[in-house]
């Protein structure tokens, strides 16, 4: 079994795109949502749920993990591989390398939680693979509690996207990096805003790709997956639906189960 978690619903649309690359492995998604976000948090207190997650799925039987969160990468990769070495652990980080060797204009945009934004481990992937563009990074307060509580519309968060991806756009950025696994459920906002002048950037698939990689024995299975959280359980199975996700609905098996990390 694989298990992918995230501080809630973003990794949703990570465990979507490994959904569709190993159709037969059983997979375990759990959503810290008692803890999420973790975007507003200090690097010491992610690192101890990054830890503590990792540890419980590895005790239900997961033989592979996968961090489906850009904050809890920056921040805690390093630590989990260390506490788990037996284990194959795939995380995630900013499509930066990807963005800047396609530019046409020489600008990139990474839209990041705080906590990425001011990470090392961001600044350290702009300077290996995006030293020849100009990045801004731009840190996006409350967006990922926005995908949280399914309030994914309404005109002023819609005024509020457009005020954050305008200035970029005039600013000559022609990729924009979508630097928290949150914001994949936000491209039906910003996609009408590029209008032709910019391309959205999500690593979803790829990290996908990675997991079929590495995964091993951990991709035999049933195609089972099951559901967890550390709160409102039952959340997830109703995000599902309004996140355009109902392609999982059948291979979840039994209910939303609470999961005491």
């Amino acid at each position: 079994m694989i298990g992918v978690f995230d501080s809630g619903l973003g990794g949703l649309s990570v465990l979507a795109a490994i959904a569709r690359a190993l159709p037969g492995a059983d997979l375990a998604y759990l959503a810290d949502t008692a803890h999420v976000p973790y975007g507003n948090k200090p690097d010491a207190y992610i690192t101890g749920r990054v830890l503590a997650v990792g540890r419980h799925l590895a005790d239900i039987g997961c033989r592979m993990l996968v961090v489906a969160c850009n904050t809890a990468t920056a921040a805690a990769v390093h630590a989990l591989r260390d506490a788990h070495p037996g284990l194959p652990v795939v995380g995630i980080e900013p499509g930066v390398k990807p963005a800047a060797q396609s530019s046409q204009t020489g600008r990139i945009a990474v839209l990041a939680t705080e906590a990425t934004a001011r990470s090392e481990r961001l600044a350290r992937l702009i300077r290996d693979h995006a030293g020849h563009v100009a990045v801004h990074v731009e840190p996006c307060p409350g967006w990922a509690t926005r995908v949280e509580t399914l309030h994914l519309d309404g005109p002023e968060f819609a005024a509020e996207v457009q005020a954050k991806i305008l200035p970029l756009l005039d600013a000559g950025a022609d990729r924009i990096v979508l630097g928290c696994t949150h914001y994949a459920f936000l491209a039906p906002i910003m996609a009408p805003l590029l209008r032709g002048r910019a391309e959205l950037v999500d690593v979803a698939d790829a990290v996908a790709r990675q997991t079929l990689r590495l995964a091993g024995p951990a991709a035999q299975g049933s195609g089972r997956l099951h559901l967890l959280a550390t709160a409102h359980q039952e959340r997830l199975m109703a995000a599902l639906p309004a996140l355009d996700l109902t392609h999982l609905l059948p291979r979840i098996y039994g209910t939303a189960r609470l999961a005491e990390v």
